[in-house]
């Protein structure tokens, strides 16, 4: 059964309608199937999704991100990823079953995959706890990421979450400091990591494992430091002002391309993801490939610059120089306007002198 949004509803009108068009039964027993009558509502709601979904506000791809049909990280991994042998535990307290992890392979290439699961019904949801991961299972990310470092093989992450699990339980056994160990491990990397946020990318839940060489999102997915409801009720104190919050935090797929924070938006299917499974996937995996293809080359030392020269970038127009141009000074700024002037002494004093000549001329 089909899960629609509060503005799909003159979709859901034609969809039911169009089955009702495919049934050769009706009150008087088997009748001939119209198919002009279904090509043309076919064509009616192609038209109506095209219509509603190159239209949509913040908030309504927030609803599109968190759909109840979306395909969900367990659905990628079983696609893409071959072989996979899933690995368990942080070594320290216990499994967390929020994260997908193990090795594979994409294309006979060696990947580990990290993968955080949502969950499909609500079994599996309580399971999975709706992909809000704890201490622990950042831990066993952190491990495995040093395993994958350690024998050269790449990092793909499935983000999808609506941020890490805030319980008394995860805080007692430290889960802001497992977030920031995750965030650093991921920046240590010398192997290429890539994320693509397949639904939510939710706070530090998401950054801990997102923190890669290339981002990518899904176009109808959000990645944001907090969710709309939450940035409503602490600047409102009105969770109805999600839309205006959505608005205001830039957290589509386009804003933040724009913005420098993403690398890559991965087109969807007419109407999002949930109704063309097997094509996203395709094309997450054809991303995948093209973005490892590009690492191919480099060493792990420019692997390593290339991450950190990307976030460092993020809010500066001109970004810093690698190591590889200025030696030990590979976090100075690159500033190639009119105001590195003023940063060299001599240029001033220069200048000063100028113009103090020049007063005297004109007074004489």
């Amino acid at each position: 059964m089909k899960n629609y949004l509060e503005f799909e509803k003159e979709v859901k009108s034609l969809e039911d309608n169009l089955e009702a068009s495919k049934n050769p039964f009706d009150k008087d027993g088997i009748s001939e199937v119209d198919t002009v009558k279904i090509k043309k509502i076919q064509e009616e709601i192609n038209e109506k999704l095209d219509g509603i979904y190159s239209n949509l506000n913040s908030w309504q791809k927030t609803l599109v991100a968190r759909h109840e049909d979306r395909p969900r990280a367990n659905f990628y991994v079983s696609k893409i990823v071959s072989d996979f042998t899933q690995l368990s535990g942080d070594r320290f307290f216990g499994e967390d079953r929020s994260i997908i992890a193990g090795l594979g392979f994409i294309e006979n290439k060696s990947v580990l995959v990290l993968a955080q699961e949502k969950g499909e019904d609500l079994n599996s949801r309580l399971d999975r706890n709706f992909g809000m991961m704890r201490p622990e299972g950042y831990r066993k990310c952190i491990r495995l990421m040093s395993l994958a470092d350690r024998f050269g093989i790449p990092v793909i992450s499935f983000i999808d979450t609506p941020g890490a699990y805030p319980g008394i339980g995860a805080e007692q056994r430290g889960q802001a400091g497992a977030i920031a160990a995750s965030i650093e491990r991921c920046m240590s990397l010398k192997v290429p990591n890539i994320s693509i946020i397949i639904g939510e990318g939710g706070s530090g839940g998401a950054i801990a494992l997102a923190s890669s060489n290339k981002v990518i999102m899904l176009e109808h997915s959000i990645y944001s430091v907090i969710s709309p409801e939450g940035c409503a009720s602490i600047l409102w104190r009105d969770p109805s002002k999600s839309l205006e919050a959505a608005e205001a935090m830039k957290l589509t797929a386009n804003n933040l391309m724009k913005l420098g924070i993403v690398d890559e938006v991965i087109k969807e299917p007419l109407g999002g993801a949930h109704r063309d499974n097997e094509k996203v996937a395709e094309d997450v995996k054809k991303s995948i490939l093209d973005n490892l293809k590009n690492f191919e080359n480099f060493t792990g030392e420019q692997i390593y610059n290339q991450r950190k020269a990307k976030f460092l970038k993020i809010g500066r127009d001109q970004g810093f120089r690698g190591t590889s141009q200025e030696g030990d000074k590979s976090l100075s700024y690159s500033d190639r306007s009119i105001f590195k002037l003023i940063k060299d002494k001599k240029a001033v004093l220069i200048g000063a002198a100028s113009l103090i000549l020049l007063a005297i001329i004109l007074m004489f």
